[in-house]
């Protein structure tokens, strides 16, 4: 499936891949060959660049070849890596130390100017690159992508390089939740060194990073490429000392030569969630994403303005039956629209997401019922078919409904076409990953005007305060209470139906071992060979 902020800002490339190749037929490894000796060799998609604010599929290689700012672990605890820290007094000015004496793998400096020269270049509107929308709170973003015209500079006001070592970023409003955006997904946040500047089309194919590995070949079309350790890296050195990044068109292949031990590590397609524990068993790795599932509703229909009858809908829904027997148990159903793998997240406060049938029932006859035909939208080709089909028939029994069709779209470009032409008569797919594990990044894309996505149709002015009051908070529990008291006031209104939290699934051959999934997906350095 396309990458479309429209509808996701998915958190990683796994993620992407499995919607991108989920329709694809007739694919087959374009990989071959095992892993360089003491390595290991991982399945991924065709990058369409690997210049860090280009990149739409090729993050698992960017997580190797570059470090980030800042990392965040599981109970959302920072930890810096090429920042030395990151702080502020009032969330809106920002001092970032970097640690001297790192190096990209070209010998030259990482400097202050490393990242100042690689955040303007993927602000500036006109290179048109997939990350500049991960710049937009600094100041002077708006100059450099202007309405109309060209831009009159080339640099954001907001980032200014004191010394060798120091940044200073205004942002164009308070916002808390700034270091968590300097975390490896936001690629666009990393630093590149002078050849990215002067020979671009070179660099997009071998890029010079400054993280764990650096790149020995360059990428090679439908066969990819290996990566090994980096020598000089500051950081935690990497267990592995190679990477081999083998392309692929279909994940269903890899994942069948993961079982045959031709790869040694492939994301899960979700046509084999069913199966895939009994197929790998303690090889089977799985990690609650920072991403949400859910159904949109047409809120511009008249039909849909009564809150129960939006509420009889999400109550209708068996989520625990769905989830073992189309996902083999392998989803979590959602309690609450923002997922439990963003920082502070409050779950079990959606009353509307517990499957009561009888309730439903209730609440829809005192709406006044439902007359006509009911539909579920989706896009066609992307194995989403079982889902609506069980979902559409929860509904027709639990609700007395008689009429409630699963409609697929022909692809994904009518789907979207659909929803951004408000040509939706019923309830539609959805899904929303966020970049970075803060509830502000989903709050804020699915139920704001100024968000990515057009799929919730809402809006409200009680929660554009509590988004504002969280983003200026200066303490963390602050914020987070704030964020969870937004998310509390929208399912008030129920404007959406969550359905399941996403999940990072990966299955090994018994070759590897430290396989581990986080916030940022799977740690690939990690990761170490044992046989």
């Amino acid at each position: 499936m396309p990458r479309s902020p429209m509808f996701t800002a998915t958190a990683s490339l796994s993620l992407t891949l499995a919607l991108a190749l989920a329709g694809c037929s007739g694919g087959t490894q374009s990989g071959s060959g095992s892993a360089k000796a003491g390595g290991f060799s991982v399945a991924v998609g065709e990058p369409d660049h690997l210049t860090p604010g280009r990149s739409t599929v090729g993050w698992d290689e960017l997580r190797v070849l570059f470090a980030p700012l800042v990392t965040v672990d599981q109970q959302g605890k920072v930890s810096y890596v090429q920042a030395e820290s990151v702080t502020s007094t009032d969330a809106r000015h920002w001092t970032i130390k970097l640690r001297s004496g790192w190096k990209f793998h070209n010998g030259e400096a990482v400097t202050a100017q490393s990242y100042a020269d690689a955040w303007n270049t993927t602000a500036y509107g006109p290179n048109g690159w997939a990350a500049n929308g991960q710049l937009a709170g600094i100041d002077g973003y708006a100059a450099l992508n202007p309405a109309k015209g060209t831009p009159k500079t080339k640099t954001l006001s907001g980032v200014k390089v004191v010394d060798a070592t120091t940044l200073k970023v205004t942002l164009s409003s308070p916002d808390s939740q700034f270091p968590l955006q300097l975390t490896p997904n936001q690629t666009g946040f990393y630093p590149m060194p002078k050849a990215a500047f002067t020979d671009p089309g070179a660099y997009d194919k071998k890029p010079i990073g400054n993280g764990p590995f650096k790149m020995t070949s360059a990428w090679t079309t439908d066969k990819g490429t290996t990566v090994s350790g980096y020598a000089a890296y500051q950081g935690t050195k990497p267990k592995a000392s190679a990477i081999t990044f083998k392309s692929y068109t279909d994940l269903n292949t890899a994942y069948t030569d993961v079982q045959a031990g031709n790869t040694d590590l492939a994301y899960v397609p979700v046509s084999k969630y069913g199966q895939a524990e009994a197929d790998f068993g303690d090889r089977l790795y799985t990690y609650e994403a920072p991403s949400l599932e859910f159904m949109g509703l047409p809120l511009y229909d008249k039909r849909f303005e009564d809150v129960r009858l939006r509420r009889a809908l999400s109550m209708a829904i068996d989520r625990s039956a769905v989830n073992k027997a189309i996902y083999g148990g392998l989803y979590t159903p959602a309690t609450s629209l923002t997922p439990p793998s963003e920082v502070g997240a409050e779950t079990e406060v959606c009353d509307a997401c517990a499957y009561d049938p009888a309730a439903a029932k209730k609440l829809l006859a005192e709406a006044g019922g439902w007359s006509g035909e009911l539909t579920i939208t989706y896009p066609g080709g992307l194995g989403l078919d079982e889902l609506y089909k069980a979902v559409a028939n929860q509904i027709r029994q639990n609700l007395g409904i008689s009429d409630v069709r699963a409609e697929p779209t022909a692809d994904w470009a009518e789907f979207s076409e659909k929803v951004i032409g408000k040509k939706i008569t019923g309830l539609s797919h959805a899904h929303w990953g966020a970049l970075y594990p803060s509830m502000q990044n989903t709050l804020r894309g699915i139920f704001t005007e100024a968000g990515g996505c057009v799929c919730s149709n809402y809006s409200d002015g009680d929660v554009d305060q509590l988004l504002q009051q969280a983003d200026s908070a200066t303490g963390a529990a602050s914020a987070q209470r704030l964020y969870n008291d937004a998310q509390k006031r929208i399912l008030q209104d129920s404007p959406v139906i969550p359905l399941f939290y996403g999940s990072y699934i990966y299955a090994s051959t018994d070759r590897v071992t430290g396989v581990s999934v986080g916030p940022a997906d799977v740690d690939l350095s990690g990761i170490s060979v044992v046989g």
